[in-house]
């Protein structure tokens, strides 16, 4: 009896080794590995073409004269060109986005308010950004403040729908087990609609950011002198595609490397989700 007390005592003291953990293996791995080599692929195929003489270079030139121009241009007057463009989608964006997290949350909550000011969105949505430019040039001049005013345009209609579609398409059954429980306006909002609308507000947000960018060439066309969009004009004035084609180059890669930012923002903030990500094989696996 004793001895069978002490044994039990002793695998009581020690409990089981848990199993070894083992490493999910991502069943995409390969995909996204020829997923990131595919745009080197085209590069490849784009040169020897060119190389070839089946492109004309002065029309599309071979991507190593591409990246020799923008080594040639040298890494400070690079950095200046891309430090002025990012600044200026980084400060149109937070402003625009800012003011659109505010107005749509107003407008997708409250529907007198979304009567109001609705049908003026509707118009202003449907104006090109290019038509804004000569009437910020009228009003601000050509400094800074036309050009970030007219990125934060282009980043604030994407990401008003994303809020007010939202916070329109909760569940109306989860609001109102949040009247069961009495929260209170707030506590409603933080609680259920905010953490609800979350993945469409941020699927907002990263739509906002891409035309941000784009945007953005629109405003280095006021009287700038730096910028991606400066190099892009002066590119098509003095007939240089390598200048052209390198700005565009530069275009490309900072707006995936902003994107990819939104995505591990996305990830943190949506880690919750138990969500459908798409079948990774035939048969919906």
């Amino acid at each position: 009896m004793t001895d069978t007390a002490a044994r039990s005592g002793a695998r009581a003291s020690h409990p089981p080794a848990s199993p070894p953990r083992v490493a999910r293996r991502d069943p995409l791995r390969a995909w996204r590995i020829a997923g990131l080599a595919l745009p080197f692929v085209a590069l490849v195929l784009l040169e020897f073409v060119v190389r070839r003489g089946w492109l004309p270079d002065h029309l599309v030139p071979a991507p190593s004269e591409i990246l020799d121009t923008l080594a040639r241009m040298g890494a400070t007057r690079l950095a200046r060109h891309v430090g002025a463009s990012t600044l200026r989608v980084a400060a149109g964006f937070a402003a625009g986005a800012g003011l659109a997290l505010v107005v749509g949350a107003a407008m997708g909550l409250s529907r007198r308010i979304d009567a109001l000011f609705e049908p003026t969105f509707q118009a202003l949505r449907a104006i090109p950004s290019l038509a804004w430019v000569p009437v910020l040039l009228l009003w601000l001049g050509i400094d800074e403040a036309p050009k970030i005013t007219l990125i934060a345009i282009g980043a604030f209609f994407p990401v008003h729908l994303a809020v007010v579609a939202g916070i329109r398409d909760v569940d109306r059954k989860l609001v109102e087990l949040g009247t069961v429980y009495r929260l209170g306006p707030l506590a409603l909002f933080r609680r259920i609609l905010l953490p609800a609308a979350l993945p469409q507000i941020v699927t907002g947000l990263r739509t906002g950011l891409s035309l941000a960018w784009m945007f953005m060439v629109a405003a280095e066309l006021i009287a700038a002198t730096r910028g991606l969009g400066f190099l892009l004009s002066d590119g098509r004035e003095t007939g240089r595609p390598d200048l052209v084609f390198g700005a565009i180059l530069l275009l490309a890669l900072l707006g995936k490397l902003t994107d990819g930012a939104m995505r591990r923002i996305e990830s943190r903030w949506l880690g919750w989700r138990d969500a459908f990500g798409g079948a990774s094989r035939e048969g919906g696996q």
